[in-house]
């Protein structure tokens, strides 16, 4: 009988749980983007995505922490972390209106490196120079996807890359009250504080959904509940710095849910962009392991 690894088999089921979030997570975004053909506003869907996260991880909050851990400890980066939330869900999903969501997500994993090119300002962290040259490799290949001069800069890329830029600064963030509660709690008071956010956003631009639409709402809190709790899961087995570079292939689902319910597939550049920016940002990865850098057990998918 071949001797046991200590720690292998949580490992493993580490990893599977992160690639079953990473799996389920795409759904998110076909539910949003067939919420934007139906032509309900954007803001809608994602006050859907807020309420209904809210009240799906409500049950998870009071078996982890009780009635105490309804109200959050330092509410207002809880409000700037909703918001920059918000910003971010609300600029995907318009994005989705017009892009691939497979090309979507491409620009949007500019995240990772604008953290890493940001988090000296903002968190003081040292990023040596073999970080920084992942980051223009990885700002190379966001060009690559891009193209400026060969195509049209179109409105869905901006507000991709905006998106991107929103959850960078919401990881960031996170870095700054990571480990002052368990990673379900917190997004809890992210879910919480933007439906507030969301429901005074909303109401000027409401439309009366059909009870199809209820049911799309509910889909969006439950996938994004679910592949949270995955996610959170898995932290539970493994290191963020192992997790972290698993987050990529969910372009792989995305690039299939995009064919199957769009007909939509990226061409061979956007490839070859999303493959410069996943070198560039695993490389990061396993220089922040080695550097011992706090990585984020928090997270959101917009």
């Amino acid at each position: 009988m071949p001797p046991t690894i200590p720690g292998r088999g949580r490992t493993l089921t580490g990893v599977a749980l992160m690639l079953g979030a990473m799996a389920l997570l795409p759904f998110l975004d076909v539910v949003a983007k067939h919420l934007g053909q139906r032509g309900l506003p954007v803001m809608q869907a994602v006050w859907a995505r807020m309420i209904f996260g809210a009240v799906l991880t409500l049950p998870f909050v009071l078996r982890i922490g009780g009635a105490g851990a309804l109200l959050p400890d330092r509410p207002a980066l809880h409000l700037v972390r909703a918001g920059l939330l918000i910003a971010a869900t609300f600029s995907f999903f318009w994005s989705l209106k017009t892009l691939p969501i497979a090309d979507a997500l491409a620009l949007f994993f500019v995240q990772p490196l604008i953290v890493t090119a940001l988090s000296p300002f903002v968190l003081g962290e040292h990023v040596g120079p073999r970080r920084w040259a992942a980051v223009a490799a990885g700002f190379a290949g966001t060009m690559v996807i891009i193209r400026p001069g060969f195509q049209a800069v179109s409105a869905g890329m901006a507000l991709a890359l905006m998106a991107g830029l929103s959850l960078a600064l919401y990881m960031l963030m996170t870095r700054r009250i990571s480990g002052r509660s368990h990673a379900m709690v917190t997004t809890f008071h992210t879910s919480l504080l933007g439906a507030g956010i969301a429901t005074a956003a909303v109401w000027p631009v409401w439309q009366a959904p059909e009870p199809v639409e209820w049911g799309l709402f509910l889909m969006l809190g439950m996938i994004a509940t679910g592949g949270h709790f995955l996610i959170v899961r898995a932290y539970d087995h493994c290191e963020a710095s192992l997790l972290a570079p698993l987050a990529y292939t969910e372009m792989i689902m995305a690039t299939a849910v995009g064919w199957w319910f769009f007909g939509d597939f990226p061409d061979g550049w956007t490839f070859a962009g999303v493959g410069i920016l996943i070198a560039s940002a695993v490389y990061i990865s396993m220089r922040e392991r080695e550097a011992g850098a706090a990585l984020p057990r928090d997270f959101e998918q917009p």
